[in-house]
């Protein structure tokens, strides 16, 4: 059976790795998935990723980012999801608690952060919010 919404599968499987201590998760590639975890390591929220081939299939190696004992990433949620889209101008994007969480976005400049969609004065369609 097809996945309706794959990166929702990889955030979930981040966030259960992450509530089991593990440390690293494991789950197939898209470009989608890859651009993702290359804003959530430059920003801090994972210790790395790395693409595997894997009996014939790439996947994704996520290593997960520990602070004394405990995971970084608080809270990683869907945003917009593949029945509900949603896109913000970069003028009304909201910032993640005050500031201390991230909005990721798909921009016509890439996957960005809010704060690099700022930078660049793009908005797009509001994928996850990481806290």
């Amino acid at each position: 059976m097809a996945m309706s919404d794959p990166l929702s599968d990889m955030l979930s499987r981040i966030r259960n790795g992450q509530k089991a201590k593990m440390p690293a998760v494991n789950c197939p590639a898209s470009n989608l998935r890859l651009h993702v975890c290359e804003v959530l390591q430059r920003e801090g929220y994972i210790r790395g990723f790395k693409a595997v081939a894997q009996d014939g299939q790439n996947s994704l190696k996520i290593e997960l980012k520990y602070a004394d004992g405990q995971p970084v990433i608080k809270e990683i949620r869907r945003v917009s999801t593949p029945g509900r889209r949603v896109y913000s101008g970069i003028k009304s994007l909201k910032p993640v608690y005050n500031g201390l969480g991230i909005s990721i976005l798909s921009t016509p400049k890439g996957v960005l952060s809010d704060i690099e969609a700022r930078a660049q004065n793009v908005g797009g369609e509001v994928l996850c919010c990481v806290f």
